[in-house]
């Protein structure tokens, strides 16, 4: 399940783990012009820990999620 909003700033997207014997913490995904931020509850902390990816790291994300093992760099053309 997850949930979006687009506040002032940013688009929102949380991420929420179903019901299930090992469930983790949700997600909050922060798209922002210039960056996305993924957070998430640290759980033996209880702080919330942060990643944050430029839009690059993110396109190169996008596209590995759909090619096999091995060593790739996106060409803009």
């Amino acid at each position: 399940m997850f949930t979006i909003e687009h506040e002032f700033d940013a688009t929102v997207v949380t991420l929420v783990d179903e019901p299930a014997p090992y469930r983790q913490e949700d997600i909050t995904i922060n798209a922002f012009a210039s960056c996305v931020t993924i957070e998430q509850v640290n759980p033996r902390t209880g702080c919330v820990e942060t990643v944050t990816l430029s839009i690059a790291q993110l396109e190169d994300l996008a596209a590995a999620l759909d090619l096999p093992e091995g060593v790739y760099r996106l060409r803009k053309d």
